[in-house]
């Protein structure tokens, strides 16, 4: 090979070689650029999921969105913002308040205790019942500002037991037992009553409110949410010094068992009630 064709082949060499390097160079500026343009769009990716948690956040929560909503109050109702529900004969001479909670798990003890007799009470006309329905088992205090921090189940029954009560107080009063039967009462821990599906499910098992689509379409819609909050406001600031459910009042004094610690009985409850009914 002469010197002439050894020099020119040691030149194509170098400068395929000089191509291979910036081809390399190329690449890894590429793969740079790539790699920085990823980190950015990580970056700013968690920046706006960071930023989207913290709006969702600070959202204020449906519940809380209906404060200042008008309120559709029921059938069968009085007062301010239809809160007065008052159930009984005309001829009724006096009122049992009772307040309660629908995920109470004592009120429902009561209902399956005490219920029938409060019924019978009511159809005889021994006195009327004026219902109070709280929410604090939500850890609601609408005074104080707190909204639904521990579920929504006692708002959405409250409100259900609106839409019941909007067909009839018979209907109000043989949904609410059911409410409170051992078969649909979960546990306190358990928000079942938030899902429209399990609350319409056990109206199905009340003759009134089977299949009844005006009911159905109150609940799903939520027409008496606001209803049911403003319900819930008139428990929050009651006057009778009522801080627990359920808790019975009549001439604005707060009937008693023997025992406070121990459940209602029919016996007590009646003794209680027949006090109250002579003073």
């Amino acid at each position: 090979m002469s010197k002439r064709n050894s020099q020119a082949a040691k030149t194509a060499a170098r400068e395929r070689l000089r191509l291979e390097r910036e081809k390399q160079a190329q690449r890894a500026k590429i793969k740079r650029q790539v790699i920085v343009a990823a980190s950015v769009v990580a970056v700013l990716a968690a920046a706006g999921g960071i930023g989207y948690a913290v709006v969702q956040a600070n959202r204020p929560s449906y519940w809380e969105g209906l404060k200042g909503d008008k309120v559709v109050a029921p059938a069968h109702t009085t007062g301010t913002d239809g809160t007065t529900v008052v159930i009984g004969k005309d001829t009724a001479k006096k009122t049992l308040k009772v307040y309660e909670d629908p995920r109470c798990p004592v009120c429902a003890a009561f209902e399956q205790t005490v219920g029938s007799t409060v019924k019978k009470d009511i159809d005889e006309g021994k006195y009327k019942i004026q219902y109070i329905g709280g929410t604090f088992l939500d850890g609601d205090s609408l005074s104080k500002g707190k909204i639904g921090s521990r579920g929504e189940g006692s708002k959405n029954a409250t409100s259900a037991m609106g839409a019941a009560l909007n067909v009839s107080p018979e209907a109000f009063l043989e949904y609410k037992t059911a409410l409170y039967s051992k078969q649909w009462h979960p546990e306190e821990t358990d928000d079942k009553f938030k899902s429209d599906d399990y609350l319409i499910k056990i109206a199905n098992t009340v003759p009134a409110l089977k299949n009844n689509t005006a009911f159905q379409t109150a609940v799903k819609k939520g027409t008496y949410d606001a209803w049911a909050l403003a319900m819930s406001k008139t428990w929050d600031t009651n006057k009778d010094g009522v801080t627990g459910t359920p808790s019975f009042v009549m001439d604005g004094k707060t009937l008693t068992t023997s025992d406070p610690n121990q459940p209602w009985t029919v016996s007590e409850f009646n003794s209680a009630v027949n006090a109250a009914l002579k003073g």
